[in-house]
């Protein structure tokens, strides 16, 4: 799997992309490489710690380690619409597919707000865009 490209499909290796995040080895630089491993961590399942880890506290109540680390969808690729820093916030605007439960293509899109506190990145909230 390593060695694989990466499940958020930015084109590189699971190594040199997304397993770093999800193994603690380092942390995200940018609200866009964060939405990456978020969404490679919700593809592969197993990785609710990470998740919980990378929400604000506020955003993450209710939340289980254990609910976040089912891979309940099967996540197909993930494509970066726009992606925007200012100082301390961030935007990414993507859209995420993924065959439902009949197997029928299914998109989820969304602007995903993150914070940068204490040099760390973390979800905030999103927001499905109006039609």
């Amino acid at each position: 799997m390593i060695s694989q490209l990466c499940v958020c499909t930015s084109g590189k290796s699971f190594a040199a992309c997304c397993h770093r995040l999800l193994s603690g080895s380092m942390s995200a630089k940018t609200p866009l490489q964060l939405m990456r491993s978020r969404f490679s961590a919700f593809a592969l399942g197993g990785h609710g710690a990470y998740l919980l880890s990378t929400w604000l506290s506020t955003a993450s109540e209710g939340l289980s380690e254990f609910e976040l680390s089912q891979a309940s969808l099967n996540w197909q690729r993930l494509e970066i619409i726009d992606k925007s820093q200012n100082g301390e916030r961030g935007s990414v605007e993507f859209k995420a597919y993924y065959l439902d439960h009949n197997s029928k293509q299914q998109l989820h899109h969304e602007i995903s707000e993150f914070r940068r506190i204490s040099g760390r990145w973390f979800y905030a909230k999103g927001q499905v865009p109006s039609k």
